[in-house]
């Protein structure tokens, strides 16, 4: 089994791989003043991303909570429904949305009335909805991510040539010097998707969860891949176009949750606005001409890692152009019918704390953004 393992890092680090040709990992040690990233180094991103974790813990608790409530929101109660192991069989095992038929059978078996059956499966779907409370510190943390990110990355960038002139990417590759900020952006960005990953089973659950869960590793394979064979220039560009459009969203969700439907909406419109401009037309025309096109200048041979990393990359763009599409059909919606409604979202039963729970669903447009509340509850992060 170890000299298994040791042939497969053997193969996986060969330097055909990663590196041009006539250069080998021992070119890549720090010398004359220049700084190489080290693989190695990316171990530090899981410790770094439980640092994250609890700096989450603590800026939800003390900083969204309190800002929720200035909003408005309030911390409802959910009512449990009385313990009934047979009905709790039948909603584990069978169905969670029984027919008038089933909820009359199981009435029967019960001994108790229909009403009552009803009423127990509404609260008992209602325990497995998070709050919006809940859904409110979800989206603080990351737009409060977001937006630090964007204005670090701006701060990191605006002075570097290569953020200009795209070009510059490549000059000098592969003996590039690591930058002190991109080390950092780097460490904090891999760090939040591998958080973003860890709290997969307890965040908010969105019907294009597996969408998530591909675009978290792909992000977080690309900046690895990056960082390893040095590419990164082109990386810091790629999680900058990527987090200056994600914190508007997060905004807009977030005064969805404190139901201001003019703020709302206006922060939806900007996010799919800067959506368009940084997913559809910068990342495809800019940074994929720089991954795809460019390096054909600089080698008549690309290296295998070339394909790795723009085979990613398209990926990445394909999850793009799906949002993209969510996006524009909702815009669409928006446009002509006046409705945000978005068709990944299911209708969500309110919790109350009377036997009235069907009173706020009647009510359910009373919510800041209207038909929106469905919109941003399993939007693009």
């Amino acid at each position: 089994m170890a000299h298994i393992l040791k042939t497969l890092n053997s193969w996986f680090w060969w330097e055909n791989i990663w590196m041009p040709v006539n250069v080998t990992w021992a070119h890549f040690v720090d010398r004359d003043g220049l700084v190489f990233p080290k693989p190695h180094q990316l171990y530090a991103t899981i410790p770094y991303a439980f640092i994250l974790l609890i700096i989450r813990f603590f800026s939800e608790r003390y900083v969204a909570i309190p800002l929720a409530k200035a909003l408005g929101i309030k911390n409802v109660r959910r009512v449990k429904p009385q313990p009934n192991p047979v009905l709790e069989s039948y909603f584990r095992e069978c169905s969670k949305h029984p027919s008038q038929s089933e909820i009359q059978g199981l009435a029967k078996k019960c001994n108790c009335t229909v009403r009552l059956v009803e009423k127990w499966f509404r609260r008992r779907r209602n325990l497995e909805i998070p709050t919006v409370l809940r859904k409110f510190q979800e989206a603080f943390w990351r737009f409060s991510f977001y937006l630090t990110s964007s204005i670090a990355g701006f701060i990191f960038l605006y002075d570097k040539p290569w953020f200009y002139d795209i070009w510059q990417t490549w000059v000098g590759y592969p003996f590039q010097t690591l930058l002190p900020s991109q080390y950092w952006y780097y460490m904090a960005e891999i760090s939040f998707y591998w958080s973003l990953l860890f709290t997969l089973g307890i965040d908010n659950k969105r019907k294009d969860f597996l969408a998530h869960v591909v675009h978290h590793l792909a992000a977080i394979g690309l900046m690895s891949g990056s960082w390893c064979g040095n590419y990164v220039r082109l990386g810091t560009l790629v999680m900058f176009v990527h987090d200056t459009a994600d914190f508007w969203l997060e905004a807009a969700k977030m005064f969805n949750y404190a139901r201001w439907e003019k703020t709302c909406n206006m922060l939806f419109i900007i996010f799919s606005i800067a959506f368009f401009i940084t997913r559809i037309i910068l990342f495809p025309f800019w940074i994929l001409r720089a991954t795809l096109y460019q390096p054909t200048y600089y080698s008549t041979t690309p290296v295998i890692a070339y394909f790795l990393f723009n085979g990613q990359l398209l990926i990445l763009q394909g999850l793009h152009l799906y949002w993209g599409y969510l996006i524009f059909k909702i815009l669409r919606r928006f446009i002509f019918l006046k409705d945000l409604k978005d068709d990944r979202s299911d209708e969500e039963e309110e919790d109350s704390v009377t036997d009235n729970e069907e009173e706020p669903a009647k009510n359910g447009n009373k919510n800041g953004c209207g038909s929106s509340k469905h919109l941003l509850n399993s939007s693009h992060h």
